[in-house]
């Protein structure tokens, strides 16, 4: 419906006024910005000229358009923004106001459609990625090289955090794709499973079995485990092949990095469940674990039906691969 102007409604005092609608601040604010909107760039363009004609050509419109655009806006205002003589216009001091706000609110716009074409192009665009903390040292700087190899312009916004977290980042637009574990099975998600990654028994190099190589896990039902806290995907892995060896673990500390939890373990705190390190770290020792098989599957996963600009399909490919590849040895 139209904005009828210049008519008053009178509302009779005998009728109850909390059975009439009521138009909220939040959503009046709203209404005017998706009214005004429109008319901003014709109404920069005509104080840009000082002049209806000469702002219609540059612009492109007719000038019909270009005035009637004007007077409506003055009119959803209820303020003069221009004062005419002929097809000359100058700003009133409102106009003037009105402007310094329209110019910045413009250049916002523009400097944001600016930004999100640089993050599409398919040679120099950007990729909103995000990684398990346990694949940043080794994992994924390799394979960042490997792709940059025939990319070597696009740039990349990197985020580590734990798998549950990332899945939100895909949900909400914060990232594009990322490498988790375990391989997420929701119906909003894509994911495809890379890789998996051997886990060791990790314990003090004093400890009873530090000297073997191989150990069935059930071995280590009476230790106490450090590990990962809950929500994690290592937590939730850990738990598991502890059921599957026939026991609940004895949980002493939990933190948040693998490395961290290494270091609990040097320290003759408890022995863990953890992928394998980056570097060797002194202090303790790193067992194979025969039974169960001690794995974690490692996958992409990106948000259905969510439209990917070049360099993330591009990036998407790359990773798909990969498959069999994603981790050494």
């Amino acid at each position: 419906m139209r904005p009828m102007h210049g008519m008053a409604i009178i509302v009779p005092m005998m009728h109850d006024s909390s059975s009439q609608p009521r138009l909220s601040h939040s959503s009046y604010e709203e209404d005017t910005a998706l009214l005004l909107a429109p008319r901003l760039a014709y109404f920069a363009g005509v104080a840009r000229h000082e002049h209806v004609t000469r702002a219609a050509q540059e612009m492109g419109v007719p000038q019909s358009t270009l005035s009637r655009a004007v007077v409506r806006l003055e009119r959803d205002l209820g303020v003069a923004l221009f004062a005419r003589k002929g097809r000359t216009v100058t700003l009133t001091p409102a106009g003037r106001t009105f402007l310094a706000s329209v110019e910045r609110a413009l250049g916002e716009v523009e400097r944001a459609a600016d930004s999100v074409r640089a993050d599409a192009d398919p040679s120099a665009g950007k990729v909103a990625f995000g990684f398990l903390h346990t694949m940043g040292s080794e994992t994924v700087p390799g394979l960042l090289r490997a792709f940059r190899v025939d990319h070597p312009r696009v740039r990349f916004t990197l985020v580590q955090n734990y798998g549950e977290a990332m899945l939100g980042g895909l949900r909400t637009g914060e990232l594009d794709l990322c490498l988790t574990s375990p391989v997420p099975d929701a119906p909003d998600l894509v994911a495809r499973r890379l890789d998996e990654q051997r886990l060791r028994l990790v314990v003090p190099d004093d400890h009873r079995l530090a000297r073997r190589k191989r150990v069935r896990l059930a071995e280590a039902a009476d230790e106490a485990f450090v590990t990962l806290e809950s929500g994690y995907g290592l937590r939730r892995i850990t738990d598991d092949l502890c059921a599957q060896a026939g026991f609940t673990p004895k949980v002493a500390f939990e933190g948040e990095e693998a490395e961290t939890l290494r270091g609990l373990v040097a320290a003759g705190l408890g022995v863990a469940l953890l992928p394998p390190p980056a570097v060797a770290r002194p202090g303790v020792a790193e067992l194979t674990v025969t039974a169960p098989r001690a794995v974690r599957e490692i996958g992409v996963a990106w948000l259905d039906g969510h439209p990917d600009t070049a360099p993330v399909a591009a990036f998407k490919k790359f990773l798909l691969s990969r498959r069999g590849q994603l981790l050494p040895d």
